[in-house]
């Protein structure tokens, strides 16, 4: 049961100069009218977790749904506010239309977002508890001004915090006699023979060797045999990292440019297929599930059953094995990391919503970050998504004491929020469950990732490289600026990348590469930095 989150958000644009504290609303007949996606499965309404807390704290739900879709469900609830039409609360998934930072700034000035921290302090004990053990998640929480506007998500999923993983087809490996890659020239030679020697016995050269989506970049795991390469994805910053103190442009390095140069080169064997940069998650799962022969080599991806189905009729969702990162030509072997610190906002209050309302609301988030709460919030309820431990039960993390059993989860089931209740996932809790040991069962697949990310984990950069992104809040007189350079220099840098790769422009030539520094510098690179700069300066 994968319980992760699949995206990190921007940091972007627009601090606040008061606290402001907004009056309780008027009386809209006792209902909360509340903002939320809504999945295919049934109503938010008739979800029988949502029946289950409206008994528990006396809540009266008056749903305004939109979809899982981020861009239909961000724009809407965007539009809810830039109309006044907008509900008591919201209560978002972090992929699919959170608040940034700059919004709950903005919001939170104009008085439409509601402080929460005296809220949390007299009637949330868990979530103070929760703050108190893990400071960064309160730290993360806390805007500028000293308010908390929106409550984020704290996310220690062990597997996630590794999410650029390559998978191999153990299965190939075994049919051509080799073993896995440890070097990038290794990583060329299994590649080649993926593409030469049929390991799928098929006597046609269909083998696709290497492949990805747009949506987890392939460059993220290439890239770390020549230097860091920070987590980024659509809608995220630029890859930056931190050189002794100071905020600077991973992109932009020789050795990044190394790293595209090899890249490139396994393009131009057609040992990687470009369609990486540009594909979705849906393609990339086509290849996988090619009908009838077996034709994808390796993925670079989150977990396999991204790009495989689940108990596949021929069992090739079996055959994936993650490979740990690769060393490069000087020995640099890094795998990118990726905080438990969300900083997208989940749940907020506005001031619309009555001191009643926001009473019961902040006393449901607090049951969202118990274990129960969690357990039946996000995954469902006990019999159903999952039973206590039994004797003899084996946690995931064998030093731990088990608590708890995932069961197989359906997907037609309406009976909890999944992804719109998980506030609360620390790694005792997570581990604490029980996973078979099979971990070529779907029932054992978190097993699989706890030791596939076990490969990774010697490879977590220093902390002293990171650059904390999550932990930045935008100021007031340089949001709208740092927004749009933000966005830009991101834009450019994932476009000029896939054409450095595939062919459009010629890595190799000088011309070319100080070309894209010139665009980098001419989109405002060093305006954008030394923002960055300050923000960061500012934690100190």
């Amino acid at each position: 049961m994968i319980r992760g989150v699949a995206a990190v958000g921007a940091v972007v644009a627009m601090t606040i100069a008061m606290a402001a504290c907004a009056p309780a609303g008027d009386d809209d007949n006792g209902k909360l009218v509340a903002f939320g996606p809504q999945g295919d499965n049934g109503t938010l309404k008739d979800n029988s977790f949502t029946e289950e807390v409206e008994k528990k704290f006396d809540i009266d739900f008056d749903w305004q749904t939109t979809t899982y879709d981020g861009s239909v469900a961000g724009e809407k609830r965007q539009v809810s506010l830039a109309s006044g039409d907008y509900p008591d609360a919201y209560f978002l998934v972090p992929w699919v239309d959170a608040f940034s930072r700059s919004e709950i700034l903005k919001y939170g000035k104009q008085g439409v977002l509601v402080p929460l921290e005296d809220l949390i302090d007299e009637y949330a004990p868990t979530l103070k508890e929760r703050f108190e053990e893990k400071p960064d998640w309160k730290e993360s929480v806390t805007a500028p001004d000293g308010h908390i506007y929106a409550i984020t998500q704290w996310s220690e999923c062990y597997h996630c915090s590794f999410p650029s993983k390559l998978w191999m087809n153990t299965t190939w490996l075994k049919n051509l006699g080799l073993e896995q890659p440890t070097t990038t020239e290794e990583l060329r030679a299994v590649l080649r023979a993926f593409k030469d020697d049929d390991p799928n016995g098929n006597g046609i050269a269909d083998e696709v060797p290497l492949s990805g989506s747009a949506t987890q970049p392939i460059v993220n795991y290439l890239m770390g045999a020549f230097t860091y390469a920070p987590y980024t994805a659509p809608g995220t910053p630029p890859p930056m990292v931190m050189e002794d103190g100071e905020v600077t442009m991973a992109a932009a390095s020789d050795k990044w440019r190394a790293g595209l140069q090899y890249i490139n080169s396994l393009a131009e064997e057609g040992l990687l297929d470009t369609a990486a940069f540009t594909q979705n998650g849906d393609a990339l799962k086509a290849l996988g599930d090619n009908a009838g022969t077996e034709i994808l080599g390796s993925a670079v991806d989150l977990h396999p059953y991204d790009f495989v189905t689940a108990d596949s009729p021929d069992g090739r969702d079996k055959n994936y094995d993650a490979v740990a990162p690769v060393a490069g030509p000087d020995g640099t072997q890094t795998a990118t990391w990726r905080s438990p610190v969300n900083p997208l906002g989940m749940f907020a209050l506005t001031n619309k919503s009555t001191e009643d309302e926001r009473i019961k609301a902040i006393k449901l988030i607090d049951y969202l970050v118990t274990d129960d709460g969690d357990k039946r919030g996000a995954m469902g309820p006990e019999g159903e998504a999952w039973v206590p431990a039994e004797p003899g039960d084996v946690a995931l993390d064998p030093e731990l004491d088990p608590t708890f059993k995932p069961l197989t989860y359906d997907e037609t089931s309406n009976a909890a929020w999944r992804s719109m209740a998980q506030y609360w996932d620390s790694l005792e809790y997570r581990n604490s469950q029980v996973v078979p040991e099979d971990v070529y069962s779907p029932d054992g697949y978190e097993r699989r990732l706890l030791i596939a990310t076990q490969e990774y984990d010697p490879y977590q950069p220093d902390e002293s490289i990171l650059f904390p992104a999550e932990k930045l809040w935008p100021n007031d007189e340089t949001s709208a600026d740092l927004a749009d350079l933000q966005t830009n220099i991101a834009n450019y840098v994932t476009q000029a990348q896939a054409e450095f790769v595939t062919g459009q422009r010629d890595i190799d030539d000088d011309g070319a590469w100080q070309a894209y520094l010139s665009d980098l510098e001419g989109l405002g690179l060093s305006q954008y930095l030394q923002m960055e700069q300050d923000l960061y300066d500012a934690l100190k």
